[in-house]
């Protein structure tokens, strides 16, 4: 579980520079819509980043294989949903969208496994 601590901690970071490069880098370069949908983006970065971590210390005995399954998907969400926004504001190709719901359920289905998780810890 300590790799997916570490790499809760790496996410939140980047959702931190996300954010800060939406708010200082890219306000003038961006219409308001295209920001939003970045902003969007890097908040639901910052949410499943902590809950990755959160999903690492739940993670002990016989909790851990649904804890992983959760950090798992909150990774692929963050990857699918988060970079799909990302790259969606930053291109304002349209077709990058349909990734986006991806993201979405991997997400959905991270909660869900944490909330098992929560039931088989000791």
């Amino acid at each position: 579980m300590k790799v997916w601590l570490f790499l809760a901690a790496l996410n939140g970071g980047l959702a931190v520079t996300a954010g800060a490069f939406a708010a200082h880098g890219l306000k003038a370069r961006l219409d308001a819509n295209a920001l939003s949908v970045f902003e969007i983006g890097a908040r639901y970065h910052m949410y499943h980043a902590l809950a990755m971590g959160l999903a690492a210390l739940v993670g002990r005995g016989p909790a851990a294989p649904f804890a992983t399954a959760a950090a798992s998907l909150f990774l692929a969400g963050i990857i699918l949903f988060s970079g799909s926004l990302y790259l969606l504001a930053l291109s304002g190709n349209p077709a990058l969208g349909f990734v986006t719901p991806i993201g979405g359920l991997a997400f959905l289905a991270g909660w869900a496994m944490l909330a098992i998780a929560a039931l088989k810890r000791d």
